[in-house]
Order: structure tokens, then C-alpha cells, then sequence
């Protein structure tokens, strides 16, 4: 063998050790698991042999507790960039057969590599985290590295999207990244997030609970609202990435991508026209709607268990990414609280970070009454909504498909604060509250049931409908519910090329 050739052997025998990891038995304990490595996740992701790695042979510098003699090619950690339907981003993939994934200051760095390039080449980053959260071994250097690591998520905020994905255990301070970054996807029974384990709250507080009641899938996806999606497992979240990613731009100075659209665009739907009940007080499911006027019917939704009176995620009209905001009647009449506020105030500022137009369907009943609400900051939470829709300068077609009561109309994306086209069905009702709560008020001297009856249907008759509303020029049309599919594009059609700025600032103080 030439000198030449011993020099290729030794680079291919330092590959395929590195491409190894923690070794084939603890791969294998890991699939035992029901879990992929971090290398087949990567695999999974992007399109087919498009995955470059950096720092493939990058190893830990820590000589504390004979970590000197511990080393792993990687280090725990699998990074690099590759293409997901033809379009750069930048990955990193904790590896879990070495030293549990653990964040060294050496991994830490590669991690950061791939930050600043992704804001450099204004290019996606998805994290692929499974680990068991700060190298001990390393104390404040793997703290300084977490910390470096959160900077450069908030100078990312807004800039390129960021995506997380928990595909096991994320602990302590390691739950902080995935916080600051767009989107959590989480995995049924493999995954879980939590700032302090059971052990720590059995000690500290003395209550019982599992891991995965802690901080499990479903409990992030439907009661913490922490998290935006759950998957079945690791194959099916790298295909719910991949969707993900397919409605997003690349940076913030792009628009989002155009597919070629093979749904009519005048396509209209009859079922919408006697799918709103004749009783105000009678559910009808929102996603009916949404679901029949976007193209192919294909609606991606976000937080789909959490805060079910408010409906968002992503969809295509004429090809192009609108992000949808809906309010949901068949749950809790639809109403506004807290959790339904956050969930839409931040998704709206997603999509006005990244230039996807919103298109906001209404039927709200007002705000959520009681003394749970008021006392857990209702006022500030609904502000957020508020704030969010008013900041937004991205196209903003609103369309009222009933209700629309009282403060809740104007948070919900109306014409007062920046609609710029806003529609109504025939059914609407545009007023300050509904007619039996306003003729107990306006008539609190009538007695006798007929004439407050008569009261009730003088009042509907003057305010129940969305005439006077258009009279005023804050309902642009009113259009027919089958009508909807070809009326939003043609409205996001005029918008495509609009161009607002609010005043310079160095940034609001939105009520946190």
C-alpha cells in the first residue's frame, strides 16, 4: 500500500467511526427504543443525498473526570446543511448514543456554526434535539454554550424561520432554544420537555406525577400550548417538517413559495350557502369552511389541540401561502380567552415576520367572562391579539361569517385596525353585543314578554345583519358564502403588491 493510500485508509476508517456514533449496540438500543438515530432523522428530512456535515471529526477538550479518555468522533452531535424540496437549510441533530446527547462546549460550537451560516445565507434551521440536556462533566462551559446558543435564536427571531423538533428527552435549560424558535414538533411517547423533572417536584413540592404527564406530547400540544405539533414517530414528524417547510420562505426577505395551482379558482361550494345555522346560538364547525374554500382542500393546522376555540395554520389559495385565523363556534361558542389570544397573536406575528398574507374568518361572541379570565390578565392577553393583527402589515383579507360582537370585532382583524379588505355573508351580525343582552340594557323598564320580544326583533332587525357596517364602508362586500374561494383570491390577488411601514421604532412594547 502507497503512502498515498495508507493516507485515504485512515481518513475512511476516521469516517466510518465518526458515522458510527456511540457504536452499533447503542444504535441498536436506541431502535429498540422506537426511536431513529440522529443521522437516518437527518436522512428522513432533507431530499436524497443532499446532506453535506460539517465538523464530522470534531471531538470534546474537557480533561475533568478522565473525560480525556472518553472520546467520540462528533460528539454527540450531527450537523450540517442539505435541501428540503430543493431549497438550502441548515440542520443539527443531537446524537443520543454519545454521552445521551449531552451539550459540550465543542458541540455547542457546532451548533453555532450552523446558526451564522443560516443567517448568513438567509436559510431555514431545524434542530433535531434528543438529549439529555448539559454535559456535567464540562459545568459552565456547556452553560456557555446554551447561552450562545439562545442569543443567536433571538438575533435569528424573525429573520429565518427556526424549527424545533423534540425526539426525546429535553431538559432544563436545554427547553429554552426550542422556546425562542417558530415552531416545537413533538413525538407521542418518545419525547418530553420540562424545566424540572418529577424527581426535583417530588422533592420540592411533593406532588406525584410521570414524565410524561409532565412534560409529555400531548400535554405540551393541548394543555401547555408550548408545542405546535405532535407525530405518531420520528418518520412521520421528518414528513411533517418537510410540509412544514414547504408553505415557508427561505428569510424574511422573501415571499413565500408559489406552487402551480390545479384547483379552479372560481371553484364554488353550495354546501357553504346553508352550512351556517339559522340560530345564532348554534354550533357549525369552522374547518367546513376553511377546508372547502383552499386549494385541494389541504389545510396544514398549527396547535391543532390546544385553545380549540381558535383555529390557525397554513394553507394555499391560487398556489400562494396565506396563514388562516378563524374563530372556532363549535367549541366554546368561539369565543376569545387567553389561550385562544396567545395562539393567534403569535402565529399573526409569525406570519407578518415572513410575509405570508393572513386571511382571518370571524364568528365571535366577544371575550371569555368570569373571574378565571380576569384575574389570569385577559385584558393584556386579548391585547396581544389586538397588537398583533394592528402591527401586522402583510396583506389582511377578513371575512365575518356571523358574529362579530362587542371588542371582539375589532381584535379580529377588522377594517379599524388595518383590514385591507373585509368581507361579510349575508348572515353576519356586526354589533356591540347580541340582541336579547342589548334590550335588557337599552329597555331595562320593559316588563311585559311581548313588547321585550318585539324589542329583541326590532333590534335584530336594525343590528343583527352586516348592512350597516357596509353603509359605513367597514364591510367592503358582502359577498355569498359560495363565493368565498374566488373572492379571497381575487382580494389577496389586488394586495400582492402592497406596501405599508409603520413608524420607526426601535420595537413596540407589546404587552407581554
Amino acid at each position: 500500500m502507497t503512502e498515498q493510500e495508507k493516507k485515504y485508509a485512515k481518513y475512511e476508517e476516521l469516517k466510518n467511526t465518526a458515522e458510527l456514533g456511540g457504536g452499533q449496540d447503542r444504535i441498536e438500543k436506541h431502535h429498540a427504543d422506537g426511536k431513529r438515530t440522529a443521522r437516518e432523522r437527518i436522512h428522513a428530512l432533507l431530499d436524497p443525498d443532499t446532506f453535506v456535515e460539517l465538523d464530522k471529526l470534531v471531538t470534546h477538550r474537557s480533561t475533568d473526570f478522565g473525560m480525556q479518555s472518553k472520546k467520540f468522533l462528533g460528539d454527540g452531535l450531527v450537523s450540517g446543511y442539505g435541501k428540503i424540496d430543493g431549497k438550502l437549510v441548515y440542520v443539527y441533530a443531537q446524537d443520543f448514543t454519545v454521552f445521551g446527547g449531552s451539550l459540550s462546549r465543542a458541540n455547542a460550537d457546532k451548533i453555532v456554526k450552523v446558526q451564522q451560516l443560516a443567517m448568513q445565507m438567509g436559510a431555514p434551521i431545524i434542530g433535531l434535539n434528543d438529549s439529555g440536556g448539559a454535559r456535567i462533566q464540562e459545568g459552565v462551559q456547556s452553560l456557555a454554550g446554551y447561552a450562545d446558543l439562545f442569543y443567536l435564536n433571538v438575533m435569528g427571531s424573525g429573520v429565518i424561520p427556526q424549527i424545533s423538533a423534540i425526539l426525546g428527552p429535553c431538559a432544563g435549560g436545554a427547553v429554552y432554544s426550542p422556546a425562542i424558535t417558530d415552531f416545537i414538533l413533538m413525538v407521542k411517547d418518545t419525547s418530553y420537555m420540562f424545566i424540572t423533572g418529577p424527581d426535583v417536584i417530588k422533592a420540592v413540592t411533593h406532588e406525584d406525577v410521570t414524565k410524561e404527564e409532565l412534560g409529555g406530547a400531548m400535554s405540551h400540544n393541548a394543555k401547555s400550548g408550548v408545542a405546535h405539533f405532535v407525530a405518531e414517530n420520528d418518520d412521520h414528524a421528518m414528513m411533517m417538517l418537510r410540509e412544514l417547510m414547504s408553505f415557508l420562505p427561505s428569510n424574511n426577505m422573501e415571499d413565500p413559495p408559489v406552487k402551480p395551482c390545479t384547483d379552479n379558482i372560481r371553484r364554488e361550494d353550495e354546501k357553504l350557502q346553508t352550512l351556517i345555522p339559522d340560530d345564532p346560538n348554534k354550533p357549525y364547525d369552522m374547518k367546513d369552511i376553511i377546508l372547502s374554500v383552499v386549494d385541494d382542500h389541504n389545510f396544514f393546522e398549527v396547535q391543532q389541540y390546544y385553545a380549540l376555540n381558535m383555529i390557525v395554520g397554513f394553507a394555499r389559495l391560487a398556489g400562494k401561502t396565506v396563514g388562516v385565523v378563524a374563530n372556532q363556534p363549535a367549541f366554546l361558542a368561539g369565543v376569545l380567552d387567553i389561550n385562544s389570544s396567545v395562539k393567534a397573536a403569535r402565529f399573526v406575528r409569525f406570519c407578518d415576520a415572513f410575509n405570508i398574507p393572513l386571511v382571518t374568518f370571524v364568528d365571535v361572541p366577544g371575550f371569555m367572562p368570569g373571574t378565571v379570565q380576569e384575574f389570569g390578565g385577559i385584558i393584556k392577553h386579548g391585547a396581544k391579539l389586538l397588537y398583533a393583527f394592528a402591527e401586522a402589515t402583510v396583506p389582511k383579507i377578513t371575512v365575518i361569517t356571523r358574529k362579530a360582537y362587542g371588542g371582539a370585532y375589532d381584535v379580529m382583524s377588522s377594517k379599524h385596525i388595518g383590514g385591507d379588505i373585509n368581507y361579510a355573508y349575508p348572515a353576519a351580525e356586526i354589533a356591540v353585543m347580541g340582541a336579547e343582552g342589548a334590550v335588557n340594557i337599552i329597555h331595562r323598564d320593559i316588563k311585559n314578554d311581548e313588547e321585550k320580544k318585539k324589542a329583541i326583533e326590532d333590534y335584530r332587525e336594525t343590528f343583527s345583519n352586516p348592512y350597516r357596517a357596509a353603509e359605513l364602508g367597514y364591510i367592503d362586500e358582502i359577498i355569498y358564502p359560495k363565493e368565498t374561494r374566488f373572492k379571497l383570491i381575487q382580494a389577496l390577488e389586488m394586495t400582492q403588491n402592497k406596501s405599508k411601514s409603520n413608524p420607526p421604532k426601535k420595537h413596540g412594547n407589546i404587552p407581554l
